[in-house]
């Protein structure tokens, strides 16, 4: 299905990072593609940017993971962690509607300073706290 939306932007060093959903949600193959430019590009002009031929980020059926998608991102409380919030299905041809559960896993950086954002965990796995992670407090005036 030749659907892209939902874009974002990661900027790491002199890179942009344009992450978008392909695909149809309604399909197991619902993922994440990625455009990428120079800082120094100009960003209207289609030849600044060079396109990812393969999903970065797509089902697990190892870890029943379908159809993720529509990312959003965010760093740790002392900047030093980067995190991927996105939403996916625990079964196979689940659709885009009520059954999607709302996911967030730590990633990397790839050496050629690309973001590496694994495969999906299981729905319900652990992960690790994000560095720094005191609790807020509200301060009420």
């Amino acid at each position: 299905v030749k659907v892209n939306e939902g874009p974002v932007v990661l900027f790491k060093e002199d890179k942009i990072f344009l992450i978008y959903s392909a695909s149809g949600c309604w399909t197991d193959s619902y993922a994440l593609g990625m455009l990428t430019a120079s800082v120094d590009s100009d960003p209207m002009n289609p030849k600044s940017w060079k396109k990812n031929q393969q999903p970065v980020f797509k089902q697990s059926k190892r870890n029943k993971v379908y159809g993720p998608g529509h990312s959003s991102f965010f760093k740790s409380p002392d900047g030093t962690e980067d995190f991927i919030m996105y939403h996916a299905n625990a079964t196979p041809n689940a659709g885009c509607d009520d059954c999607r559960s709302t996911r967030t896993q730590k990633f990397t950086w790839n050496e050629d300073g690309t973001p590496n954002f694994g495969i999906p965990v299981k729905n319900g796995e652990a992960i690790s706290l994000p560095s720094d992670n005191k609790l807020l407090i509200p301060t009420f005036v």
